[in-house]
């Protein structure tokens, strides 16, 4: 008896919100805001009392994509670009995956040309017939430790520019400094997503702001990074076909992330799913998000395909008011047969999404030592300023 008053508390906790600012944004504050339910007692008092910052600043990425041209590749992976499950060629490691797809290029009397790259994994070699021709080879494990820390601090600069000398020293020869060379790195991974990568990064953050009894910044990391997490579980988030624009199904993402949602979740759905769980191993859990996550493709797109085929258009689009504008959008009547076909996936998907984001967020304050928390306050929070910057182009389904 006290189970079904618990969740019908939290149930009703949600009512009065039910109805979303904006569009596309209905999920991510349900998922934030169920979230906070999973966390054990001694930290429910600090996160009940900021529900509320928890539950609107679940979107703040995303207002983030038209500020920032590094935003938006944290929110997803074109995991299929790369490879297919369980993506072994896929290396783990953020700095090993760019070294793996990067490319060198070299300056010499204005003239610009690229290395040949060869990683085995015992070295890289860098090779070129030009200027005589070259071959350079260097242990990789030392060529990835030097990479972090020379060439990752350059990942949100414009260009990732190494002098001769640097190099020279790198790979103990006089080569690059005779023949007035420097080298320039073109980051060829990170335009396809890093969200698992991301994800990584936020626990580190997190991991931090409880250490450092940061309340401002713990909400504020706990609340963002609900967000990655939850789109980490979206399969059109793992997938160069990520709004069904390969396969003539354009739309399809914002009909499984949002459209669905919002029709059937607080009907329907089964948002009760226990208490958050210490993380062992934070990037096997992240990596088999995504590997669920992509499992579940093939049938988002194959089952609509189908449906679309039964569906006379006037069955599948209807005309709703958002935001004072008239929009198209699927009809509940077709939202429906796409929901029972896919089964129970739409909201398994969003139960571990409130399942993840609750443990990582108690992971992260089991590793900063627990913390006690009973005393944070209610954080009054300065809204951050976010402008778009007219020249950051996003993703179709993000307009």
């Amino acid at each position: 008896m006290r189970v079904v008053i618990f969740f019908l508390i939290i149930f009703f906790s949600c009512i009065s919100w039910v109805k979303p600012d904006a569009w596309g944004f209905y999920g991510h504050r349900l998922i934030n805001r169920m979230a906070v339910f999973t966390l054990p007692t001694e930290m429910m008092g600090f996160f009940k009392n900021n529900i509320e910052y928890m539950t609107e600043h679940a979107i703040d990425p995303d207002k983030r994509r038209y500020a920032t041209k590094h935003e938006a590749p944290r929110h997803y992976i074109d995991i299929d670009h790369w490879d297919k499950i369980p993506f072994p060629n896929v290396p783990r490691d953020f700095e090993e995956a760019i070294i793996k797809h990067c490319k060198v290029k070299f300056i010499s009397n204005g003239d610009t040309l690229f290395f040949d790259k060869v990683i085995t994994t015992d070295s890289i070699v860098l090779s070129t017939s030009v200027l005589g021709g070259v071959r350079l080879s260097i242990s990789y494990p030392l060529f990835v430790k030097y990479w972090k820390k020379i060439i990752k601090p350059m990942y949100y600069e414009d260009e990732w520019r190494l002098s001769g000398y640097d190099l020279d020293e790198l790979f103990n020869t006089s080569y690059f400094h005779s023949n007035r060379i420097d080298v320039l790195i073109e980051d060829h991974f990170s335009e396809h997503g890093i969200v698992p990568y991301h994800l990584e990064n936020m626990m580190y953050k997190l991991t931090r702001a409880f250490e450092n009894k940061d309340y401002n910044m713990v909400l504020r990391q706990s609340a963002e990074f609900g967000h990655y997490i939850s789109d980490a579980h979206v399969p059109l988030h793992t997938t160069t076909n990520y709004n069904g624009q390969m396969t003539d199904q354009v739309g399809i993402h914002a009909f499984w992330e949002s459209r669905i949602p919002e029709l059937f979740a607080e009907r329907e759905y089964d948002f009760f799913v226990g208490k958050a769980e210490y993380i062992e191993n934070p990037k096997d859990f992240f990596w088999n998000i995504i590997i669920k996550a992509h499992g579940h493709l093939d049938s988002v797109l194959s089952v609509e395909k189908r449906l679309s085929k039964e569906f006379d258009s006037d069955r599948q689009y209807c005309y709703d008011e958002r935001l004072n504008k008239t929009i198209r959008i699927q009809c509940p009547e077709y939202a429906d047969a796409y929901t029972k076909a896919l089964g129970s996936m739409v909201e398994e998907q969003m139960r571990s999404s409130i399942h993840a984001v609750g443990s990582c967020i108690y992971t992260c304050w089991v590793n900063a030592g627990q913390p006690v928390m009973a005393s944070f306050p209610e954080i009054s929070f300065k809204e951050e300023e976010i402008i778009p910057d007219k020249n950051v182009k996003t993703r179709t389904h993000d307009n």
